[in-house]
């Protein structure tokens, strides 16, 4: 049971998955520095250095066993973590107690490590994305040829069709998968630098030897499976890295944001509707009401992880010559709670976008009230081909349109342009025309042509390089 008097993180006990928090654990950090201690060890042995099999063997026996409590106990000694875990793991690896950590600095766990763990998270981030993509192409698919009224200004504007309209949600998040899959073939270890970058330390290890310097450098980022690494750092790898990282999740975000927001409006308009549960309730005092709490609750984390790339830009820009350590106490909270509060946005956004509700009665009726004014230069335009007047038709039509307007918004009736028009003696000659010309459909464009092509030409291709990760749904927690 959880601890009741304290603070919890709602990142972890209501909105985010296991795997990303598991991520950003304890356990998978220092497993990862006891790696990197092991392919230092390799590598400087492997390069001439008096390390034995034993010991690599003893370190590798305990590589997924923390002695936490030692761990603490010595932190509260030295007040240093990665010299505390130093200090465990040669507790438990005693015959390698004199060669964990040979040459390096702190960073080169910290840093290797934070690296690695922003990896597999944007690994983790990019799954869900191609699955939200997935679900919003099957549902452009479905709907796009459903006519639905454009806003503009959010204002009743050209007809478009509910699948066209999704396919500016998926186009965001194209963008947004582009960016990421940039951010991913950047990514470098920070390798083997030493205490401020320029890897004095191991230069004196190898009695001056440049090139074995450089090799072990080559083979520790090989062993932890990399093979990039930054050619010149500080004591850590580039904060500006951490500022391109808050930036993709950030623009993850906007995008759902801008889905969410458009949900919420639809759904206000009872058109679309995110899914609602047999026994949810919507209002503890309005039992009747069906509030969109999913969308309100990826506006909601989003607004958050849009703060954050600010956040990454100071530290990365007061990094003080080497670097100072005015950076930690804050990574330890912002990298991980953006990708936490991306993954919770992620898994909402898969929930609602493949359980999406269409009233399409509800849209045709909205359309009817509005399309008689868009149609106007059609009838027009057909009166005009009959052999009328252009002049007299447009200030006839402006009239009959102001009336009906009035009949809206003053007397709050039906939009009854068209009983006007039909009742109208200069409109004759499209009465028996009307019902032709006021099919919606008359009035998307291209709308059903742009999202088979959209998704065939664009999203297709992304979809079919991740096939195999396909087929997720999203989980809403609480």
């Amino acid at each position: 049971m959880a601890d009741t008097s304290v603070y919890e993180n709602p990142l972890l006990s209501r909105y985010a998955g296991r795997e990303m928090a598991e991520n950003f654990s304890d356990d998978k950090k220092f497993r990862l520095w006891r790696r990197l201690w092991i392919a230092l060890a390799e590598a400087e042995k492997e390069l001439g250095l008096n390390i034995t099999d034993e010991q690599i063997a003893e370190m590798k026996k305990y590589a997924n066993d923390i002695n936490y409590d030692v761990a603490r106990k010595f932190e509260n000694e030295v007040r240093h973590d990665v010299m505390a875990h130093v200090k465990a793991f040669g507790e438990q690896a005693k015959s390698a107690k004199p060669i964990i950590h040979l040459g390096a600095t702190s960073c080169y766990v910290t840093d290797n490590a934070e690296v690695i763990i922003i990896d597999n998270a944007l690994d983790m981030v990019m799954k869900k994305l191609v699955n939200v993509m997935d679900k919003l192409k099957k549902f452009a698919l479905k709907y796009k040829g459903l006519p639905t009224l454009g806003f503009t200004h959010l204002q009743p504007a050209q007809l478009t069709t509910v699948g066209k309209r999704a396919t500016l949600w998926l186009s965001d998040l194209e963008m947004d998968y582009y960016n990421l899959v940039n951010l991913k073939n950047s990514v470098k270890l920070r390798g083997v630098k030493g205490t401020t970058g320029t890897q004095a330390s191991f230069l004196d290890l190898f009695n001056g030897d440049s090139a074995k310097v450089k090799e072990l450098e080559k083979r520790v980022v090989a062993k932890m499976g990399y093979s990039k690494v930054y050619g010149v750092t500080g004591q850590t790898y580039p904060r500006k890295f951490d500022y391109n990282v808050l930036c993709v999740l950030s623009q993850i975000a906007q995008s759902a944001y801008r889905f969410s927001n458009d949900v919420r409006l639809l759904q206000h308009m009872k058109e679309v509707e995110e899914p609602f549960e047999k026994h949810q309730i919507g209002s503890s005092a309005m039992a009747y009401k069906r509030n969109p709490m999913r969308s309100e609750r990826v506006s909601s984390l989003a607004r958050y992880v849009l703060s954050l790339p600010v956040n990454a830009a100071v530290t990365a820009s007061t990094q003080w010559f080497e670097r100072t350590l005015d950076d930690s106490a804050n990574k330890r909270i912002v990298i991980a709670q953006a990708f936490l509060s991306v993954d919770a946005i992620l898994n909402l956004y898969l929930n609602i976008s493949e359980n999406l509700v269409v009233y399409d009665k509800v849209i045709a009726k909205h359309i009817a009230a509005e399309l008689p004014f868009m149609a106007t230069e059609n009838i027009m335009m057909e009166c005009v081909k009959a052999g009328g007047d252009r002049q007299e038709l447009h200030e006839r039509i402006r009239v009959l349109s102001m009336e009906a307007g009035k009949n809206v918004k003053q007397e709050g009736k039906e939009n009854n342009l068209i009983e006007l028009i039909k009742a109208d003696p200069m409109f004759r000659a499209v009465w028996d025309k009307l019902d032709d010309i006021l099919d919606a459909r008359n009035f998307i464009g291209r709308s059903e042509d742009q999202v088979t092509e959209f998704i065939s030409e664009e999203i297709d291709p992304i979809l079919n390089s991740h096939k195999d990760e396909l087929g997720e749904h999203g989980e809403v927690r609480v």
